[in-house]
């Protein structure tokens, strides 16, 4: 078999990596050992969050799936930080996790240039320092012009249930060995990495009364800027607490976790640490929360979002009933960890073709990342550059002006990461203007001219933005008025009359958040011409970061290891803020003029 593009895997970054391909007019294939596990929602059945919407906007404005693909299968949606900027505000949905696999497979299928292909990798076809195919465990050849792997949890995949461990890419899934194995031979850095989930529990066993309900939005916001209304019933969510009780249960048997008994050598994700790990790090914490979650509209499953955990099955059955409301319920399926193999992202090129191997190129959580969202950006990047590189163009390199999937990319490929990486729109020095609302402006565009965005998608984009001009016209002096914070587009055509083109709530958000925030945006944009010429200013060697007052005692750590020489260098490091950029600029520049007062001895 011969193909353009290969796909390793079938996960959320291989289904943004395979339909990019395709989209952009390669033959594609995506290899993975069920067709059955396409796009399985493994943790939480829920999409977005904090810059976790950010970037799945991204990945719809760019022309991928992963947006459209959750306005068709949420069951619940939720706007966050609706009363702050438009800079944090972020859409999260919970999703039905088999009709989200469903649809993701059925518009997979309806791309005539890709084809999936059952099986399972064990090793990379090579040829002059190039990726030319793959070998499947059965003996067959799938030869191509570019690999891109994704391979999630599967590398080596260790699955711990307290003292019981056994290999596994998923709880029932055979991990990948041979090629684990294979990409540490080529001499690539690997490292050990550790997620974990929560028991399910079997829903009608679960009182319900004796929670507080979390609903969805009266107004649901979607994720695809393709998708004019969300007009469905929404599922409600439900938050529990845990107590002493279940404090002392954990605290009882931490021998027995594999985190305590030194079973587990992987690192966990910081920001989503386990049960175990609450109870021990937050000891003063009388109770933690609970989001009582259901993973779809048919199934009976419930997923406790807040108590990932690897106690034994016995334990596990005492937490549970430890916890008003869930005493006695069923546990369908227990909570795991799961430890397996990642590549060293300062591995890849800004591409995420990997330096060592041509053609070849990483996306998701191989590269060190956590979460759908973060793998899903990389998958849509990884193959578009891998079908531009079979086409012969220039790659796309978005800047970290552009969107928060380039300061995914360039945190991972400059700085490396020892933890599953997740983004914040901390990272996003440029973050206010990386609203949700313009991902379309910023990115649509790339999608077009690469192919990936379709015509029709574009013809939308182009008439979306001619409405918003003319509404910006028709505002006129009214803009002045729409600035104060407690007016609202609504406001003002309750007063003029309708404006003179039909607009979506989405649109009024875009122009709203225009006018009340334009001297912020204005700011931000001064900021990005002064860090531009900035880049190359010079950090005196030696200087002495502990000694400038304003840097955090997290940011002079960082400073004093990674010794940026350029401000440009130092603004790029993760949890470098643009205040702390501010400061060094300024001691910068008195640190170089006090050396142009004081030359060194040319005879030193």
């Amino acid at each position: 078999m011969r193909f353009d593009v290969i796909v390793i895997g079938a996960g959320h970054a291989g289904c943004e990596a395979a339909h990019a391909s395709a989209r952009m007019g390669l033959h594609t294939a995506m290899v993975t050992p069920s067709i059955g596990s396409v796009a399985r929602m493994s943790c939480n059945p829920a999409v977005g969050g904090i810059a976790k919407g950010h970037l799945v906007r991204e990945i719809d404005a760019l022309g991928g799936l992963m947006g459209r693909v959750t306005d068709e299968a949420g069951i619940q949606f939720r706007l966050l930080n609706r009363s702050r900027g438009p800079a944090v505000r972020a859409p999260r949905a919970q999703a039905d996790k088999a009709l989200y696999h469903r649809v993701m497979l059925r518009e997979l299928r309806a791309l005539p240039g890709l084809e999936l292909v059952e099986g399972m990798v064990a090793d990379l076809l090579l040829a002059a320092g190039e990726a030319r195919g793959v070998l499947l465990a059965d003996g067959r050849r799938v030869e191509a012009r570019c690999v891109v792997a994704t391979t999630g949890t599967f590398l080596r995949g260790l699955i711990h249930i307290g003292r019981e461990s056994f290999p596994a890419g998923r709880l029932g899934e055979a991990p990948s060995i041979d090629l684990a194995v294979r990409l540490e031979q080529l001499g690539f850095g690997i490292g050990r990495l550790k997620t974990g989930t929560p028991p399910r529990l079997r829903r009608d066993t679960i009182d319900f009364g004796r929670f507080e309900p979390q609903h969805g939005d009266a107004d649901p916001v979607p994720f695809s800027f393709g998708t004019e209304r969300l007009d469905r019933e929404q599922v409600p969510c439900h938050i529990a607490w845990t107590n002493e009780r279940t404090h002392a249960v954990i605290r009882a048997r931490l021998a027995d976790s594999p985190l305590y008994g030194g079973c587990i050598t992987g690192v966990g994700p910081r920001y989503c640490p386990s049960i175990e790990d609450k109870v021990v790090r937050f000891a003063d914490r009388a109770r933690h929360q609970i989001f009582i979650e259901p993973e779809g509209r048919q199934t009976d499953e419930i997923y406790l979002n807040g108590i990932s955990t690897s106690l034994p099955r016995e334990a596990q059955r005492e937490l549970i009933d430890s916890i008003d409301g869930l005493s006695g319920a069923e546990i369908v399926r227990p909570g795991y960890a799961i430890e397996y193999d990642f590549v060293h992202p300062t591995e890849l090129k800004p591409t995420l073709e990997t330096w060592r191997i041509d053609r070849l190129y990483l996306a998701g959580q191989i590269d060190g990342t956590t979460g759908y969202e973060e793998a899903g950006a990389l998958g849509i990047m990884a193959g578009i550059n891998a079908a531009l590189k079979v086409r012969g163009e220039e790659p796309l390199i978005l800047g970290r002006h552009e969107a928060y999937t380039a300061v995914l990319v360039d945190d991972l490929v400059r700085l490396g990461t020892s933890e599953p990486y997740r983004m914040f729109t901390s990272r996003a020095e440029h973050r206010l203007l990386l609203d949700i609302d313009s991902a379309d402006a910023r990115l649509t565009p790339h999608g077009w001219r690469i192919g990936l965005v379709s015509a029709e998608a574009y013809e939308r984009f182009l008439s979306r933005y001619d409405r918003v001009e003319r509404a910006l016209a028709w505002l006129g002096a009214a803009s002045r008025r729409l600035a104060r914070p407690d007016v609202r587009f609504d406001d003002i055509e309750a007063d003029a009359g309708p404006a003179p083109v039909r607009l979506s709530d989405r649109d009024k958000s875009l122009i709203e958040g225009r006018i009340k925030y334009s001297g912020y945006v204005s700011q931000a944009r001064r900021e990005l011409d002064r860090l531009a010429l900035d880049a190359g200013r010079r950090i005196p060697e030696g200087l002495d970061f502990a000694g400038i007052p304003g840097l955090s005692a997290e940011i002079v750590e960082k400073l004093a290891r990674l010794r940026p020489a350029t401000l440009g260098q130092a603004a790029r490091i993760s949890g470098v803020t643009p205040a702390a950029v501010a400061i060094l600029r300024v001691h910068t520049h008195k640190g170089n003029r006090a050396k142009r007062r004081h030359p060194a001895d040319p005879g030193q």
